[in-house]
């Protein structure tokens, strides 16, 4: 039985090598093959930085110039040019040129980010169309949304689109300003041009060019029990 394990692991490994060199010799640059697994019948375009401990699975299509990994999952996306994954898992997705994705994003089923998106450190999107020039730069969650162009989502946003029972969709324009800490209780719309204070639960419309504000207001009491630092 271990001979057998030995006999399949060296198989296995001497594929992989074949299908790394092929790519090599077709322009891309592996500077490390260690952890790099490429499924046959992936395309990569020249140019293209494959960083170690990076998995690329199913008929995944990556193009010219991009650096994916370190660290980093793809299986069944298309990326475009110029664009970088890093540290990041990606499931049956479409990436556009100049994207920006990572680290330590998900990118879930059903995903498109347009060109020069910046998906950053700690996103998750699901099921979701992201506009060009569209950054959600950190620690926010988009599922089931549609997103406009040039929209700046802040830092702790999320997108409410479960109810228990259904799923509902978020829909925000183009130049929209997201405040840090919203969240957008689906189904809702933000028109084009607007605003969230952050902090703010929103659950209504929210018209063209308009602020939202939906937070209690600050109480200040004037006695406390003092603060104990031990």
């Amino acid at each position: 039985m271990n001979a057998n394990r030995e006999f399949i692991l060296n198989a296995e490994e001497n594929t992989r090598r074949q299908i790394i060199a092929k790519h090599v010799s077709n322009g891309v640059n592996i500077p490390c093959a260690d952890g790099v697994i490429i499924a046959d019948g992936c395309e990569i375009g020249a140019g293209t930085v494959i960083l170690p401990n990076t998995i690329i699975l199913g008929k995944t299509k990556i193009g010219c110039g991009c650096t994916v990994g370190p660290c980093s999952m793809l299986e069944g996306c298309t990326v475009g040019n110029n664009s970088t994954v890093n540290a990041s898992q990606c499931e049956n997705s479409v990436i556009g040129n100049g994207v920006s994705v990572g680290p330590f994003s998900h990118l879930r089923p059903h995903t498109v980010l347009a060109d020069n998106v910046r998906a950053g450190n700690f996103v998750e999107v699901k099921n979701s169309n992201i506009g060009q020039k569209t950054s959600i730069s950190h620690l926010s969650y988009i599922g089931d949304s549609d997103v406009g162009e040039g929209v700046n989502i802040g830092c702790g946003c999320a997108t409410a689109n479960y109810d228990g029972t259904k799923k509902f969709r978020t829909r925000i324009g183009n130049r929209v300003f997201v405040g840090c800490h919203t969240c957008m209780v689906a189904p809702v719309a933000l028109g084009d041009g607007s605003y969230t204070a952050a902090g703010s639960v929103i659950t209504d419309t929210v018209p063209e060019g308009t602020m939202a504000i939906a937070r209690s207001r600050q109480i200040i009491k004037r006695k406390v029990r003092k603060y104990n630092e031990s």
